[in-house]
């Protein structure tokens, strides 16, 4: 299963404003991430993340709450694992 994630914009570098690319984390969890989808976004705002994209933005209480429910089905280990292994092929379903 692949689900949108919430994170934090922890940082947005500055090298390229059109790609728009920061560093967003996800609990524990640092990932590279576009933000050409939303312009709007800025250092310290919650993002819905799929793909590599963020998608929209978010409050604070509700990214908590998306990422509880992520973390009761297993999303959290699925990205964590990823992030580990990232060429590692998944286990069959």
């Amino acid at each position: 299963m692949c689900l949108a994630i919430p994170g934090r914009i922890e940082e947005i570098d500055p090298a390229d404003p059109d790609l728009r690319m920061a560093r967003v984390r996800f609990g524990g969890i640092v990932k590279e991430v576009s933000l050409s989808l939303t312009p709007e976004a800025h250092v310290g705002d919650y993002v819905i993340v799929h793909v590599g994209f963020a998608i929209s933005r978010l409050d604070e209480e509700e990214a908590q709450r998306v990422f509880e429910y992520a973390r009761q089905i297993g999303e959290l280990e699925q990205l964590r694992n990823a992030t580990a292994a990232p060429d590692a092929v998944p286990p069959a379903p």
